[in-house]
């Protein structure tokens, strides 16, 4: 993987670090790359249940890098811009610090959970630029946000704060500056104390069961959660709540 995206095993926690300081990590094709290959390694490995992805240098991700861009480079990968077209199958947590703009909000919609520090900024000022939002900005910010607002924000290309992204849902922890990455690793280790097949389960349900019609959504559901019912970890859940322990998880 190229040292434009860093990554550190934590346990069962995949750390991402977009790694372009001086650039504000904006992305290129090294890191979209990178990226998609971060997703694809969370998602094949049995020692990973969930992944959190920063900056490096104070800001989270500030988009597209517009010169890559200008100069013809093809800076989308397989899954997208990094990986916002083919979010992985297991829980992602944005932990934000300073700009995350454009792409940088694109790759913040595309996770499952976000920790802000208190200066962080979020928009999609694509049309700023004579540019659309196409990595996700548009189609999911009126899901996670009101949608007057989000439409306010899309056409304007106005950015918003933190506190304005708290007060509109849009993140799950509110810190102090410099605290995003800590406060996300403490609710990544809630998750992971988690069975691992259960918890990308769930998230499968909840995102898929969206598009899904009443009379069929029991059906579905019992198709994804029947073979986690029947897993080992199901039964090690369960033998080690009567023995009072805490369970092994196999993955299995």
């Amino acid at each position: 993987m190229a040292d434009e995206v860093l990554i550190e095993q934590r346990d069962r926690v995949l750390l991402i670090t977009i790694n372009r300081p001086d650039a504000r990590n904006a992305v290129n094709r090294a890191v979209s790359q990178g990226l998609a290959a971060a997703a694809d390694q969370l998602d094949s490995s049995d020692d990973l249940s969930v992944a959190i992805i920063t900056g490096a240098g104070g800001n989270f991700c500030a988009g597209m890098d517009l010169k890559a861009f200008v100069s013809g480079e093809a800076v989308l990968s397989e899954r997208g811009l990094g990986f916002t077209n083919v979010p992985p199958r297991k829980p992602i947590i944005a932990a934000v610090e300073g700009f995350a703009l454009a792409g940088g909000t694109e790759l913040v919609l595309s996770c499952d959970l976000v920790v802000a520090g208190r200066s962080a900024k979020f928009g999609i000022p694509e049309v700023k630029r004579g540019l659309v939002a196409g990595a996700g900005g548009l189609l999911r910010l009126p899901k996670r946000i009101p949608y007057q607002v989000a439409m306010e924000l899309a056409l304007t290309g106005d950015s918003f704060t933190a506190e304005d992204a708290a007060r509109y849902g849009f993140i799950n922890r509110l810190v102090d500056d410099g605290q995003a990455l800590e406060a996300a690793l403490e609710l990544a280790d809630k998750i992971t104390a988690n069975g691992p097949l259960a918890v990308a389960a769930t998230k499968r349900i909840v995102i898929e069961s969206a598009s899904w019609a009443p009379e069929e959504a029991f059906a579905k559901q019992g198709e994804i959660l029947m073979p986690i019912f029947v897993s080992e970890d199901a039964k090690e859940g369960a033998q080690a709540f009567a023995e009072k322990r805490a369970p092994v998880w196999k993955g299995k």
